[in-house]
C-alpha cells in the first residue's frame, strides 16, 4: 500500500528512521520489497531522474506499481529523489508518487525558496508531500556533483525561516554526509549539533539525511578481491542512525550500498562461474542478497517490526 511520507514520519518521529532506498531496475525492486517483507518494516522507494533515464520513467514506475500488487501487505511511500522543478511537476502528474523532493539547494536562498514554493503549491493540491534541501552535500550521485570544498552545512536559523516560507513537509539538511562511497576521511563525522539546533527551533518537524549509506568494508573488500578497484571507500557509521532519529531525522537515504551489493554479487558470481551467461542466475542471487541487506539495515534504523503497529488513517 502506497502512503504519504507524512503518515510514516508522524509515527517514526523521535523513535526510529524510515529507510529510503533508491532503485533502478526490477531486481532491485524485488530485493527491496522482499527485504522489507522479511523485516516487517515500512519503507520508501526512491526514484531519481537517473533511474528514469536508465530505462524509461514508465518502465521503473510500473515495476513499482506491480510490486505493490505482488506485496499487498507492505506499506511504503514512493518518492522522487533530487528532482528539479520540471521533474517534480512531471512526477506529481503521474498519480504514483506520494512525495517529491525539489532540490534547488545550488540556488541562492531567495531562488531556492521561490522554486520550492511553486512545487509545494502543485504537490499539496494533489495531497503529495514535499521535501526540499537547504545547504549542500558534497560528492557524486547520478547528476549531482558537488566538490567537497563547495559543500556547506545547513544553518539552523535559516532552516526555520525556510520551513516557514515554503510550507515544505520535510527538510534535507546538510550535516556532514555526502553522496557516493567516499563520505569521510580522518575524524570527520556527522554534525549532530546542527540537527539538535534545528530540532529545538522546529520541534516535531521531520528531517532527512541524504548520502547516508554505510559503505560496508566487507562489501568493498570483496568487490576488490573479485577484480574491483574501489580504494578506501568509507560511509556513515550505522551506530549514528538511532542518534540521528532521536534528533528528528525520520528518513535516511540509502543508494550507494545497494549498488555495492549489486557489484559484489555480480563480480563474484562471474569470477567463480565464468562459463555462465544466463543473467537470471546472478539476478536471482542479487535479489536475495539485497533483501538480506535491507532487512539488516532496517534493524539498525529501528524500523524493523514496526509494520504491524503502523496506523494508516
Amino acid at each position: 500500500m502506497i502512503v504519504s511520507s507524512k503518515v510514516l514520519f508522524k509515527q517514526a518521529y523521535g523513535k526510529y528512521a524510515i529507510g529510503a532506498y533508491n532503485i533502478n531496475n526490477a531486481e532491485q525492486v524485488m530485493g527491496l520489497f522482499l527485504g522489507n517483507q522479511q523485516s516487517q518494516a515500512p519503507f520508501i522507494v526512491q526514484i531519481t531522474k537517473g533511474a528514469w533515464d536508465y530505462t524509461n520513467a514508465l518502465m521503473v514506475e510500473n515495476i513499482i506499481r506491480a510490486a505493490d500488487k505482488i506485496f499487498p501487505k507492505l506499506v511504503f511511500g514512493v518518492h522522487l529523489d533530487h528532482g528539479d522543478e520540471k521533474s517534480c511537476l512531471q512526477a506529481i502528474k503521474t498519480g504514483l508518487y506520494s512525495s517529491v523532493m525539489i532540490d534547488a539547494s545550488a540556488m541562492d536562498f531567495r531562488n531556492n525558496v521561490a522554486a520550492t514554493k511553486r512545487v509545494v503549491k502543485a504537490a499539496h493540491a494533489k495531497k503529495i508531500a514535499v521535501e526540499a534541501e537547504l545547504g549542500q552535500l558534497g560528492g557524486v550521485e547520478d547528476h549531482i556533483s558537488v566538490a567537497e570544498s563547495q559543500a556547506k552545512l545547513t544553518d539552523p536559523n535559516q532552516a526555520l525561516e525556510f520551513i516557514k516560507l515554503t510550507g515544505i513537509d520535510s527538510l534535507a539538511c546538510a550535516v556532514g554526509t555526502s553522496h557516493g562511497a567516499y563520505k569521510f576521511s580522518g575524524t570527520q563525522s556527522l554534525h549532530f549539533e546542527v540537527m539538535e539546533k534545528i530540532q529545538k527551533l522546529a520541534p516535531g518537524f521531520p528531517l532527512v539525511l541524504h548520502g547516508s549509506s554505510s559503505v560496508p568494508a566487507d562489501e568493498v573488500s570483496r568487490i576488490n578481491a573479485a577484480g574491483g578497484k574501489l580504494g578506501q571507500a568509507k560511509g556513515v557509521d550505522e551506530n549514528d542512525y538511532q542518534k540521528a532519529a532521536k534528533l528528528g531525522v525520520c528518513k535516511i537515504n540509502i543508494d550507494t550500498d545497494g549498488r555495492l551489493v549489486w557489484c559484489r554479487v555480480h563480480r563474484e558470481f562471474f569470477k567463480n562461474s565464468p562459463e555462465v551467461f544466463d543473467l537470471r542466475k546472478p539476478g536471482k542471487l542479487f535479489m536475495q542478497e539485497f533483501a538480506d541487506y535491507v532487512a539488516k539495515k532496517n534493524e539498525v534504523l529501528g524500523s524493523a517490526g514496526k509494520l504491524k503497529n503502523l496506523k494508516i488513517k
